[in-house]
């Protein structure tokens, strides 16, 4: 059963369980007028590399200090972190089934130079959704949403690396599973790769998890 409305943070390659419940939602907001929070999936991804779990950041600027907006970071290109998330994703997936499938729109998406991190991040929504061949409409919010109406879902502090405790979903064949077991709720990236053509079937499992 899809919720009616739902508010998200934006966030970069999210985890499972963040894109399972987009897909829950028929109506999608993407909050951006937030103050910027450090250390979240805004613009932190994790995948399941040789040597185990490693998260990626994408570098930012606070263009107007602590009090930037979301929709206002900039992302920072002094050092070239797109190549160093490039060659991680390629060492941890190029074994994986779909890899070769998915690889050069990814490899796209990080070549684009995006000035902001919402931008890069509704591209990546956008792959996202066309992999899994679902239609989702998201909006931006045009300002800050403090009033949660009836029947709308907040989940913009939901999803959070920060969050020890995480969801247990079901196991599905990873890469490096073989050295470090199954790793649940990890980017959505290892979901696709691993799985292709049968990440939505997967997902769908996973919204049951999460009604």
């Amino acid at each position: 059963m899809e919720k009616c409305c739902s508010l998200f943070s934006t966030a970069y390659f999210p985890p499972v369980s963040y894109v399972a419940a987009l897909l829950q939602s028929n109506s999608i907001v993407v909050e951006q007028y937030e103050t910027f929070p450090k250390q979240t999936y805004r613009n932190r991804a994790v995948i399941l590399t040789a040597n185990g779990l490693l998260g990626l950041t994408v570098p930012v600027v606070r263009t107007n200090g602590n009090h930037t907006y979301t929709k206002d970071m900039a992302i920072c290109y002094n050092e070239n972190w797109t190549l160093k998330h490039w060659r991680a994703i390629e060492s941890a997936y190029n074994s994986s089934p779909y890899f070769l499938y998915y690889k050069d729109e990814v490899e796209v998406i990080l070549n684009k130079q995006h000035a902001t991190l919402i931008d890069l991040n509704m591209d990546i929504l956008t792959f996202v959704f066309k992999k899994l061949k679902v239609k989702k409409e998201v909006i931006l919010s045009d300002d800050y949403i403090s009033q949660i109406g009836e029947g709308t879902i907040d989940y913009r502090n939901h999803f959070s690396p920060k969050n020890k405790e995480l969801l247990s979903l079901p196991e599905y064949d990873q890469v490096f599973e073989d050295r470090y077991g199954f790793q649940s709720d990890i980017s959505i990236l290892d979901l696709i790769f691993n799985l292709g053509p049968d990440s939505l079937g997967y997902l769908k499992e996973v919204m049951k998890i999460m009604k």
